[in-house]
């Protein structure tokens, strides 16, 4: 079994995926406690530190297989200010320093889309810079979730780093192994659980993927399913976005019917017994702010693969 450090571990999509994957955590790094507990109680065996990535201390971990972690993305993204290196919630740099300390065997990195915009393309370049002046092949790669099985519009950036000293070299996971299904048919039985009779015709008009699960901020952000743009394009498969609901339509329910959080994470790729806590907006938060698990998945199995034979 290979080893892994996670950084950033939020509500554990990626190191969900990379556990499915064959790796064992060692110990997985999250800042907010929220996001702890609902780490340890889905998964009690992790060595969950709850604590600050500038405090940790990297040198215990020496020689692991994998460091993993998904930074930190407002820095990035367009929904925000995009102050790249200037946003005090960049923490790619922790990362660098945790590579120098650990010389993990493989590292892996994700972040959104925005971090290959043009404006970016220094800051960028001096990130895969720095992590091959450490001893990697570095490849970058913007991955979409819907070619692994996910049903969502959700581009990622992924990037993998394979120490020198390992000679397979490493392969982005092929695209569209899989059909991916449509939300109706990924929450059909979710959506069927009380009875509603209007559930067919439902799964009928959900006859595609969704727009990406959106997850917001502390400051901004709800138990919804995002701004007005996304919640028309939910509306065309026959679903409410302007909240979350408590439980699955009864069985005279008419109209359109909104999603619970269970739902919401089934369409980010999480396995039905993976909880969130009672809180709808904590909840849609985590899920909307992870990391799809098929995705980490599939990434962790071409890592695996190519440790294995080097």
């Amino acid at each position: 079994m290979l080893t892994s450090v996670e950084i950033c571990a939020g509500a554990g999509g990626q190191a969900l995926g990379l556990a499915i994957a064959g790796f064992t955590h060692e110990v997985l790094i999250e800042y907010e406690q929220d996001y702890c507990n609902i780490l340890k109680k889905n998964r009690p065996e992790w060595n969950v530190v709850c604590g600050d990535v500038h405090k940790f201390d990297g040198k215990p971990y020496i020689g692991v297989d994998l460091l993993a972690g998904g930074v930190p993305c407002p820095p990035f993204s367009v929904a925000s200010k995009q102050l790249g290196k200037d946003d005090e919630r960049d923490l790619f740099p922790e990362a660098i320093r945790l590579i120098g300390e650990i010389k993990p065997k493989a590292v892996m990195l994700e972040n959104v889309r925005g971090f290959l915009d043009p404006k970016f393309d220094e800051y960028r370049k001096h990130i895969l810079d720095s992590i091959t002046a450490l001893g990697y092949g570095v490849q970058i790669k913007l991955l979409n979730a819907s070619d692994y099985g996910v049903p969502q519009l959700r581009p990622r950036v992924v990037i993998v780093g394979i120490r020198n000293d390992i000679r397979t070299e490493f392969v982005y996971p092929q695209e569209k192994l899989v059909d991916t299904p449509t939300v109706g048919k990924t929450l059909k039985n979710l959506m069927g659980a009380n009875g509603w009779k209007g559930l067919n015709s439902w799964v009928e008009q959900a006859n595609k993927i969704a727009p990406t699960i959106v997850g917001g901020s502390k400051k901004h952000g709800g138990p919804d399913l995002g701004p007005v743009r996304a919640r028309k394009a939910w509306a065309e498969l026959g679903v409410d976005g302007n909240g979350v609901a408590d439980s699955a339509p009864s069985a005279d329910f008419e109209g359109m019917p909104k999603l619970t959080k269970e739902m919401i994470a089934r369409i980010q790729g999480f396995p039905t017994e993976w909880t969130f806590g009672e809180k709808k907006t904590l909840a849609c938060r985590m899920i909307g702010n992870a990391f799809p698990p098929p995705v980490a998945c599939a990434v962790g199995k071409e890592i695996k693969r190519c440790l294995e034979n080097g």
